[in-house]
């Protein structure tokens, strides 16, 4: 099922157990995964696209292997907050991907992941050719630390 809501993902959630964080590009699909208390991101690879059904079949694969839990996808918006082509191709793909699992998915606003990411793998002093190759993951890992960090806000009031 499909979440808007932050706090309607959050109690679709069970109490104790890993979330995945996608960042779908054209070309690829980053994944992240986090620990079983919702507390800490860790960029886990990256898929390279083919159809739906491929992808799909690989993400499963992930999500049973590590017993997830729920499904955040970046939501690529215009700086202006509006919601462009890209968008709406990230809300087809959660609805596909919906019809294939029970699990509870929402998106996170990825404004900016990528540039995050880039500038985190620039500190690391990450050559430019590794950087290519993780992008995509470690930019899954901001997204999925984003919404990691307001489910904690959401706990706390």
């Amino acid at each position: 099922m499909i979440h808007e809501d932050p706090a309607d993902f959050a109690a679709a959630l069970p109490r104790y157990a890993p979330l995945a964080g996608l960042d779908l590009g054209t070309k690829t699909i980053g994944v992240a995964v986090s620990d079983a208390g919702h507390m800490i991101a860790t960029p886990l690879e990256t898929i390279k696209r083919s159809k739906f059904q491929v992808d799909a079949a690989a993400l499963l694969k992930i999500v049973d292997h590590r017993q997830i839990a729920g499904v955040v996808l970046g939501l690529p918006r215009n700086m202006d907050g509006s919601e462009g082509p890209r968008a709406q191709s990230t809300r087809a793909f959660a609805r596909n991907l919906a019809r294939l699992t029970d699990l509870p998915i929402t998106f996170w606003d990825e404004r900016l992941s990528t540039v995050a990411a880039e500038r985190a793998l620039l500190e690391a002093d990450t050559s430019r050719k590794r950087r290519g190759e993780v992008i995509d993951h470690v930019a899954a890992g901001v997204i999925l630390q984003g919404l990691l960090d307001r489910l904690r806000n959401l706990k706390a009031t």
